[in-house]
């Protein structure tokens, strides 16, 4: 249930992102000073990534090809010092990796 619901916000905010983006004034009007915040979806594109080295067994399960084992095999072969070391030490398979390395990260701390 929980990946429903992350799967529609995600859904309705790419939505939103593209109407503001593809909306246009007519050239006949004169237009006022844009007051308008830019989109979500373009303000800050590292907070949707997931850091490997903390999140949760809940928040590794959001990603595609990560369920329960998967998750917890994550957690316990941390710390990670890059997020490729998930296929290097056989946590996952380059496959789920190829498919999640965009939405990962290994902060260090």
């Amino acid at each position: 249930m929980l990946k429903t619901l992350m799967l529609a916000a995600s859904l309705a905010l790419a939505g939103t992102a593209a109407m503001a983006q593809t909306a246009t004034q007519p050239a006949t009007r004169p237009t006022a000073p844009a007051t308008t915040p830019a989109p979500a979806a373009t303000t800050t594109p590292a907070a949707a990534l997931i850091d490997i080295n903390s999140a949760t067994e809940t928040e590794l399960r959001v990603l595609p090809g990560i369920g329960e084992a998967r998750a917890k095999a994550i957690i316990a072969g941390r710390p990670y010092r890059g997020k490729d070391e998930l296929v290097r030490k056989n946590i996952i398979p380059q496959s789920v990796y190829d498919g999640i390395q965009a939405r990962i990260v290994a902060r260090q701390r």
